[in-house]
């Protein structure tokens, strides 16, 4: 380890835990465990207490955690009740009135996450210009005694009165007189949460941090208490939107934490990209139970205020990031009509796949990957997890509709689950109007670098980047990331006509918060800004409060985004945002202890049907300068990664590997 005090990474997945420990010099140490889903924390310190010693002492934890993305799936958060104006109780139900697939007429939404009987009506109400029906105190009172009475009692209250983002006083009073009346029970009120408009979003994400509240801030509690108790300085928690919260912070924004892991891979992701010299990148983090699909643009990862998790609408700042049940983890079926699918069901930790021979039975990726001797048997991916190929090959021939050849059965799942992350990285390039071969694919995670090739073929791409320690670039992500806080207010205007003295005073009251959120941060100003009558915004930065250069900038983006700039119509703007923002410390890439230069051995591996010999090479040793013709294979301490034949790669100073097509 370098010198100086460190700051420690942890990613949490669903089958492996990662640590990275960044010295203030910049050097790195890495640490894979496998991940206790019943506890996470007793792997994250399995991982960590190795780690805690002198004269090395951690002045900083970073976690990225599935809790709140787990109790969304499972259905395992608070009993809610939503307290919401009179007549609008059926908001969560009636949704946007669009269908949850366009073409499958029986498919239904997500239900909400509150029973409807626990749906309490207020009689108050306000429009865009202020109070239409007061709200009286004998109202207030009922409310609070009609929430006293639910049965059986809600753990957490909800408050989403229509437009509370514009005139927050009925929502602060109502707010107010109930957790004076229920000190013990959590009450996320929408003004505080997402004060922004679209009701059906504002209620859907308010009532997503009031389900998550209360066990994300017992699982920060507890964590927090653990690492104190281990002498550690500081702990902050990863966010949605890629920087970091004190825990105090994050219990009261536990709706932030959805997509608090990906998030730390796109960070790092980011980090590498930099160092190679390369800005645009489609990023693909494949873990144990999914992959994640990711982009990077103009050297910022891209941000989307506006998606879904477990099918619940959630309209926080965000990192962009589709995910889809192609992991290495993911299981391998055959359904009622016969075709070969992969997911979405995970072996996950326990059991895992069937070659780490922890009772799993049913085909998975890895096992497809161990079969086609892409993974090295006697290669222990973390702790003492060896691989048994003949499990592997087992696990396979109980798909026997498919075939009796464990090689060919292993390359149909390796080309449908190759086929599921091309989609993914298609929705978050062409379907945004952006062209992937002006790309590079940054494949990580444990099992991204043996799909990097197949996948930069089906997107038409020339250029991949293997990084330094691709299975754990997410946590190394994490142990760089900035403390970031992003702030919102409404602001519905347009834009032709407004003086810069009125957005100079929109702003100040974000820009205050955000000093006293982040002292000494850099604060970003940006706004979401439309065409008039349009039903969705595109966000971008504001450099000066005049209205020109913010039309400016959103013509240029929307022209990049969807392929034209109006024509001359009117612009509004809708949304004001600032991100609070203190950079963390950069990684040193660079290890003087990469020599190697020549290959260590060879093996044959099945490569489109075919037996070809693959030279196999240490990825985390190999000298700055080497160049590798495929077919080869990278075996790192962390993952494992693929070059193909008419594929070549050459070693970078920094330690990544950056793959062309020859």
């Amino acid at each position: 380890m370098g010198d100086g005090v460190v700051r420690v990474g942890v990613d949490v997945g669903g089958t492996f835990t990662d640590l990275v420990a960044l010295a203030q010099d910049g050097t790195i140490e890495v640490r894979k465990v496998v991940t206790t889903p019943d506890d996470p924390t007793v792997g994250l310190f399995r991982a960590l207490d190795p780690l805690k010693t002198p004269p090395h002492p951690i002045e900083l934890l970073v976690h990225g955690t599935t809790i709140a993305t787990n109790a969304l799936l499972e259905r395992r958060g608070a009993r809610v009740a939503l307290v919401t104006t009179r007549g609008f109780e059926d908001l969560l139900w009636l949704r946007r009135q669009d269908r949850a697939a366009l073409y499958d007429l029986a498919r239904d939404h997500s239900p909400p996450l509150v029973a409807r009987s626990d749906v309490v009506a207020v009689a108050e109400r306000t429009g865009p210009q202020g109070v239409l029906e007061p709200l009286g105190e004998d109202e207030v009172a009922r409310v609070v005694a009609t929430v006293r009475a639910l049965r059986p009692p809600p753990e957490a209250l909800a408050v989403a009165l229509l437009f509370a983002f514009r005139h927050a006083e009925h929502e602060r009073r109502l707010v107010a007189a109930l957790r004076d009346a229920l000190p013990d029970i959590p009450v996320a009120a929408s003004h505080e949460v997402l004060p922004v408009f679209r009701e059906f979003e504002r209620a859907s994400t308010t009532t997503v941090e009031a389900y998550l509240r209360p066990k994300v801030s017992a699982y920060l509690r507890t964590l927090e208490r653990e690492v104190r108790a281990r002498g550690i300085a500081l702990l902050r928690v990863m966010t949605s939107s890629g920087g970091t919260l004190a825990p105090e912070a994050a219990a009261t924004r536990a709706a932030s934490l959805a997509l608090s892991g990906p998030a730390g891979g796109v960070v790092g992701a980011r980090l590498v990209g930099a160092a190679v010299g390369l800005q645009d990148l489609l990023t693909l983090d494949m873990g144990g139970t999914s992959a994640d699909a990711s982009l990077v643009t103009g050297g910022t990862p891209l941000g989307d205020g506006g998606g879904t998790v477990a099918g619940l609408a959630l309209a926080l700042p965000a990192v962009l990031i589709e995910t889809v049940s192609a992991g290495g983890g993911s299981i391998a079926r055959v359904d009622e009509g016969g075709a070969l699918k992969v997911g979405p069901e995970s072996a996950g930790a326990i059991p895992g796949p069937a070659c780490y021979g922890r009772g799993g039975e049913r085909p998975t990726v890895t096992d497809a990957c161990l079969a086609l001797r892409w993974l090295d048997a006697q290669h222990p991916l973390a702790d003492a997890v060896r691989l048994d190929r003949d499990a592997a090959e087992r696990a396979l021939r109980s798909l026997e509709s498919v075939g009796s050849d464990p090689p060919a059965i292993a390359g149909g799942i390796v080309a449908v689950a190759t086929a599921v992350m091309a989609r993914a990285l298609k929705r978050v390039s062409v379907a945004r109007g952006l062209d992937p071969r002006r790309m590079a694919l940054l494949p990580f995670g444990g099992a991204g670098p043996l799909f990097g090739c197949q996948l930069a073929e089906a997107l038409g791409m020339r250029t991949i980047v293997i990084p330094p320690h691709p299975g754990a670039l997410s946590a190394l992500g994490l142990a760089s990331a900035a403390e970031r806080v992003d702030l919102l207010a409404s602001f519905h205007r347009p834009l032709e006509g407004l003086p810069s003295g009125d957005l100079g005073a929109a702003f100040a009251p974000l820009l205050a918060e955000g000093r006293s959120e982040v002292p000494d941060g850099v604060l970003l100003r940006y706004a979401d800004c439309r065409f008039a009558g349009q039903g969705y915004e595109v966000t971008v930065p504001v450099t000066g409060d005049g209205a020109q250069r913010i039309r400016d900038a959103f013509l240029v983006e929307h022209r990049a985004r969807f392929g034209h700039a109006g024509s001359g119509q009117s612009v509004e703007l809708v949304n004001l945002r600032v991100v609070a923002l203190r950079e963390g410390p950069l990684p040193r890439f660079a290890d003087a202890r990469r020599v190697v230069q020549r290959p260590g051995a060879s093996r044959p591996i099945t490569w489109r049907g075919s037996r070809v010999s693959a030279a196999v090479w240490a990825l985390d040793d190999l000298a700055p300068g080497v160049t590798i013709a495929g077919p080869a294979i990278l075996a790192g301490r962390d993952a494992t990664a693929l070059i193909e034949p008419e594929w070549r790669g050459t070693v970078h100073p920094c330690g990544a590997v950056l793959v062309e097509r020859t």
